[in-house]
């Protein structure tokens, strides 16, 4: 069975970028986060310790945007090791970050990274 836990749309203000002016002023981050693992025991058990705790996902991505980068790749590996670290039953990851309004001229909703990344189990 495949299964998936999808943390969609995680609104979250920070200070990332290479300009001065990113770490002053910050700007809105949208985070999205797909993960795979087997929960097939979660679905029979109905028991929290036979799943992934995506409220435990959400902190790591919380407390991940809080340290300044000036780079959203940074930002996204940190938090992939921190998941691939703390729940070590998922096999794949895949992190949209999404800068929503990018000191670029033009109108946009915004410039992503997004990283998938394989894990071996």
């Amino acid at each position: 069975m495949k299964s998936k836990i999808i943390l969609e749309d995680i609104k979250i203000y920070a200070f990332h970028g290479v300009l001065p002016e990113e770490a002053l002023i910050g700007n809105n981050y949208i985070i999205n986060a797909e993960l795979h693992a087997d929960l097939e025991k979660a679905s029979k058990s109905d028991n929290l310790d036979d799943t992934v705790n995506y409220a435990e996902v959400n902190e790591i991505i919380h407390q991940e945007m809080v340290i300044r980068s000036e780079l959203l790749e940074h930002v996204i590996g940190r938090i992939i090791n921190k998941i691939e670290n703390q729940f070590p039953q998922i096999t794949f990851i895949k992190i949209k970050l999404t800068k929503t309004v990018p000191p670029m001229p033009g109108e946009m909703k915004g410039v992503s990274v997004e990283f998938e990344k394989e894990i071996n189990s």
